[in-house]
């Protein structure tokens, strides 16, 4: 079983300047579906992001496949602090 918040920090804290001030929290956890909120310092909320939202996607890209592999939904939701 993939621990996704795991998966999530290993995907955002490189990204980041300020790795003290990520927060992630799993908003609902049920049979079918997941969805986690990420929040950042606002000056990394860009690099997260990612021009035209780019690495955003790319991170959502590979916890679909994740969680599409234990038959569920995922949502990741960035925001900033």
């Amino acid at each position: 079983m993939i621990n996704f918040e795991e998966l999530i920090q290993s995907l955002i804290l490189p990204l980041v300047a300020y790795p003290q001030d990520v927060e992630i929290n799993c908003l609902n956890d049920d049979e079918t579906n997941l969805e986690y909120q990420v929040k950042v310092n606002p000056s990394d909320f860009g690099r997260v992001i990612g021009k035209g939202g780019h690495i955003a996607q790319a991170i959502r890209t590979i916890l679909y496949a994740g969680a599409s592999k234990e038959g569920k939904k995922i949502y990741l939701d960035i925001a900033s602090k």
